[in-house]
């Protein structure tokens, strides 16, 4: 908090000039890549400032966590019994089973933390696998504030480092893939998603980042995918090598049909998959439920076990039962609800956000008993920001924040922040990114 209150008496000192800057800045995020079906990314005035020790905590938890997602992975994978805990449909499970060639079995994640910086706890949002996304609105976020007046007088006297998420990403990947077994001198990649939904800018960015690393590549819409002589084929004619998987797994399960020259060759390991299907055991968010479940308690240390109990929220089904029995109705503010299988917070609700009590009670029997969760709701930390960039004539207020974890093998390799007004941060309310860097004295 002493780095970001130095930043803000710098924008009280010289407010005046403080708003040019805020024009300036305000053009170069409109002129860069960070933009998403059009919308450009939107950032306060102030940048997400950690310090090394944050980034020892970060680094910890993330590789704590990849090891416990990894152990429940292969243990899925191993025992009938725990399978049975997830209820995955038996195409998704045959998917799943298949043999992959390769040892990592969690090969990208962006695992989302509620972070206090003053306590250095925090709690779990989600763990999101193959569709991770948001480098690019890091990278040019942190680019656009490297020429900001304000920010440069702040670094005089400091020490600022960022993080770089695409060539360390492509040479974890091309790591995993080597170790495959028999591989062309110069692989073709493809970077596979359902495009309609894409995050094309930062899709171009890693097609430069394997370009630079010695492949061929080429970005695919999933729909446009062929087979063809027991190879997958790429919308342009070329032979696929290695996919970096970025459509989600129940995006692919509810076009099954319409997917399956990807389905297909997956199936009949036509194509390397990075990562692949056995992601979807960490992506679910009813691992939230089953990482406190008997079974997974066994397979886990004492260690694992409290890291799993400190940090991750109380996580139920949504039934009728469990409706009553928590008293979700008479204490709304203490509980969100989630679907078991989404992305960009599609379906949820935290009780804070109901308007009513009638609204939360309507919301709570709609989706009783059906694949949804009932969790714990987590006070995001706030921070002090100003919505300089994009309202001149704005003043300082709190934000509700979240943290990003981007781990690549298992490694910490970048972080990732986002900031809202409300209590719930996703791109239904109002959320915005800042870049984030690591801070210290110089």
């Amino acid at each position: 908090m002493k780095f970001q209150q130095e930043y803000k008496n710098i924008i009280t000192e010289s407010f005046d000039s403080c708003k040019d800057d805020a024009a300036m800045m305000r053009s170069a995020i409109e002129s860069s890549s960070a933009h998403y079906h059009g919308y450009t990314v939107h950032s306060l005035y102030i940048p997400k400032m950690y310090t090394e020790e944050d980034l020892k905590v970060f680094n910890e938890a993330a590789v704590k966590t990849h090891r416990i997602l990894e152990k429940l992975i292969q243990h899925y994978i191993d025992d009938p019994e725990y399978r049975r805990l997830f209820g995955f449909e038996k195409r998704l499970e045959e998917l799943i089973l298949r043999p992959v060639p390769y040892k990592c079995l969690l090969p990208i994640a962006r695992i989302d933390i509620f972070y206090n910086p003053e306590t250095k706890d925090f709690k779990f949002c989600e763990f999101n696998t193959d569709g991770s996304s948001g480098m690019n609105e890091d990278r040019e976020l942190n680019n656009v504030f490297a020429k900001s007046d304000t920010f440069r007088r702040f670094a005089k006297n400091h020490s600022i480092k960022t993080f770089e998420l695409f060539d360390s990403w492509i040479k974890e990947f091309d790591q995993i893939y080597r170790s495959s077994g028999s591989t062309p001198e110069r692989p073709y990649a493809a970077i596979v998603d359902f495009m309609s939904s894409a995050s094309n800018e930062e899709f171009e960015e890693f097609r430069r980042a394997f370009i630079r690393a010695g492949y061929d590549c080429e970005i695919c819409d999933i729909y446009k995918l062929r087979r063809e002589n027991g190879a997958l084929i790429s919308p342009s004619g070329r032979k696929i090598d290695v996919v970096y998987r970025r459509a989600v797994t129940c995006d692919v399960m509810s076009n099954y049909d319409k997917v399956r020259a990807f389905v297909d060759a997956a199936l009949n390991n036509e194509v390397v998959l990075i990562g692949d299907f056995r992601t979807q055991i960490a992506h679910n968010k009813l691992i939230f439920k089953i990482m406190r479940h008997e079974m997974t308690k066994m397979i886990l240390t004492d260690e694992e076990n409290e890291f799993i109990e400190k940090h991750i929220p109380a996580t139920y089904a949504l039934t009728r039962g469990s409706i009553t029995d928590h008293k979700v109705i008479e204490n709304k503010n203490k509980w969100i609800v989630k679907p078991e299988d989404s992305y960009a917070s599609k379906g949820v609700l935290a009780g804070i956000e109901a308007k009513t009590t009638d609204q939360w009670r309507s919301f709570l029997n709609d989706h009783a008993d059906t694949d949804y969760l009932l969790q714990e709701y987590v006070t995001p930390y706030e921070t002090e920001n100003i919505d300089l960039i994009w309202d001149s004539s704005a003043d300082f207020r709190g934000f509700a924040n979240i943290t990003g974890l981007f781990v690549y093998g298992g490694k910490l390799k970048g972080l990732y922040s986002r900031i809202a007004k409300s209590g719930v941060i996703s791109t239904q309310y109002s959320e915005m990114t800042l870049p984030t860097m690591i801070v210290d004295e110089k």
